[in-house]
C-alpha cells in the first residue's frame, strides 16, 4: 500500500498545482457552475478521453494524462461547490482555495484507502477503458441524480460519485505512469 500512496500523493500533488496555477490566473470563476455544468465538463474529457482510445487518432496535443487530470479537478470543484455558499460572483483568496482543495482531497484519499483495503487494489488489474467507462457511469448517474432534485432512494448521493470519478482518474494516471 505505501507503493500506492505515493503514487496517489504525487497524482494529486500535480494536479493541485495545475488547479492553484488556474487560480492564481482565472481567481474562482468556477464558482458560477452549476452541477450540471460541472458533470459536462468532466463528460467532455472522458468523452474525448474514449474516443482517443477507441479510434487511436488524436488530433488536438493535450495528452490523455492532462485530461484526467482536468476529471480530478473538476470533481474536486463538485466537492467544494456543494459546501460553499450559493455565491458565485464572489472571488475565494487562493489560500481558501488551497484549504478546500487538501480537505476534499483528504476525504477523498481515505475513501479510496478504505475501498483498496477491502477490494485489495482491483484496479491495478483493470482496463484504462474501464475507468473512463466507469467515470462515464458515474457522470450518467449525477445526471440521473440531478434530474432527481438532488435525491436518491436507495443509491449513494452525487457526492460519493464524484469521490469515485476522482478516484477512477486517480488510479489511471498511476497506471500511465508505471506503463511510460
Amino acid at each position: 500500500m505505501s507503493r500506492t500512496s505515493e503514487q496517489y500523493q504525487s497524482i494529486i500533488n500535480s494536479s493541485k498545482e495545475i488547479f492553484i496555477k488556474k487560480t492564481k490566473d482565472y481567481g474562482t470563476s468556477w464558482r458560477v457552475l452549476r452541477p450540471i455544468s460541472i458533470v459536462d465538463q468532466i463528460f467532455i474529457k472522458a468523452q474525448r478521453i474514449r474516443n482517443i482510445q477507441e479510434t487511436g487518432v488524436q488530433k488536438v496535443e493535450d495528452d490523455i494524462s492532462n485530461e484526467f487530470r482536468g476529471i480530478i479537478n473538476y470533481g474536486v470543484i463538485a466537492l467544494m461547490q456543494m459546501d460553499l455558499p450559493h455565491d458565485p460572483y464572489t472571488d475565494l483568496p487562493v489560500e481558501t482555495v488551497s484549504a478546500l482543495y487538501n480537505d476534499k482531497m483528504s476525504f477523498i484519499r481515505g475513501v479510496m484507502e478504505a475501498k483498496n483495503h477491502d477490494y485489495g487494489e482491483a484496479w491495478r488489474d483493470m482496463s484504462q477503458e474501464s475507468f473512463v467507462d466507469l467515470i462515464l457511469t458515474k457522470l450518467l448517474r449525477v445526471k440521473q441524480i440531478l434530474r432527481n432534485d438532488g435525491k436518491t432512494l436507495i443509491s449513494e448521493g452525487m457526492d460519493a460519485n464524484f469521490v469515485d470519478i476522482v478516484n477512477y482518474a486517480v488510479f489511471a494516471l498511476i497506471q500511465l505512469d508505471e506503463k511510460n
